[in-house]
């Protein structure tokens, strides 16, 4: 039997490193994973960047196969837009996407919950994950805007993103492993960083995007100054994405042209994407279509 999987990627609204609590929103870049069950153990291939790590998608799919009880392999195979290791949830899009298209494949049935569960416990097996992230799968698996517990694996709150905006993505050549991170170094900004989530759990999300990014590229020693300056562009919203390299911005789709001038600059990958409110799906079979 053979499935596969769509899952979504995110930006941080809130990260969750330092208080265990985090907000993010989907967008609407995205992985998709085909993965056909069979053979003795799981071999993957990750389209286009055949250097990435696979023990994540080994220890999603075997998860799945175990709780189905199938004393077998699969072959597992990744395609995506987003950029690796930048802070754009590509780890939390691949796991979801791995989890959803395995238990396809395998005739599991799945609740929500579990699904994410699964994908999360195979994020911190394969050590890719400080928190669990669980605000980062949440925002790619039910797609919106989300506000999460984290260490708790509760979703305290999720709302659809407001239709006619725009994500502007600067996006480095260089990447940022979470599983390389030194969670100390956000320890002094612990208490601003709860104000942000604060500012989320009101509604506030933009203002707690920014509140957010100013703080993690202060304490990480990345300039800010590229998203004050989307900011004075006409963005709602600008900072950096996770613990980065990525600035993500946000702002109405008038301001497109305009926001993404500001961002620009040489070396950098400029992306533009939407906000994201659908839940992430599989299907019996191959891709319906190719990424795009």
């Amino acid at each position: 039997m053979k499935a596969t999987a769509r899952a979504h990627g995110a930006i941080t609204i809130v990260n969750a490193i330092s208080i265990g609590k985090g907000a993010a929103m989907g967008i609407d870049l995205y992985t998709e994973a085909t993965v056909e069950v069979g053979g003795k153990n799981v071999e993957v291939a990750i389209e286009g960047s055949p250097e990435e790590d696979t023990s994540l998608a080994i220890a999603a799919a075997r998860r799945v196969l175990k709780m189905a009880g199938m004393d077998c392999g699969a072959y597992v195979k990744v395609s995506s837009n987003i950029p690796i290791g930048r802070g754009l949830k590509s780890s939390s899009a691949a796991a979801n996407a791995i989890v959803l298209a395995t238990a396809r494949a395998a005739n599991l049935r799945l609740s929500d919950v579990d699904a994410l569960n699964m994908a999360v416990d195979a994020a911190i097996e394969a050590g890719v994950t400080i928190t669990g992230a669980y605000d980062d799968a949440c925002a790619s698996f039910y797609g919106g805007i989300v506000v999460t517990k984290n260490l708790e694996r509760q979703l305290v709150k999720r709302v659809e993103a407001p239709e006619g905006l725009a994500v502007v993505l600067l996006v480095p050549e260089w990447k940022s492993y979470t599983k390389f991170f030194d969670k100390d170094v956000l320890k002094p900004i612990a208490p601003l960083v709860e104000e942000a989530y604060r500012l989320a759990m009101e509604g506030e999300y933009w203002k707690a995007l920014t509140l957010n990014g100013i703080l993690h590229s202060a304490a990480l020693n990345i300039s800010a100054r590229k998203a004050l300056e989307a900011i004075k562009a006409g963005a709602l919203a600008a900072g950096l994405s996770g613990t980065g390299p990525a600035v993500a911005a946000v702002c109405k789709e008038e301001a497109v042209k305009d926001v993404a001038e500001a961002l620009d600059e040489d070396g950098y990958e400029l992306i533009i994407a939407k906000p994201n409110n659908k839940k992430a799906y599989s299907w019996a079979g191959d891709p319906v279509e190719g990424l795009g």
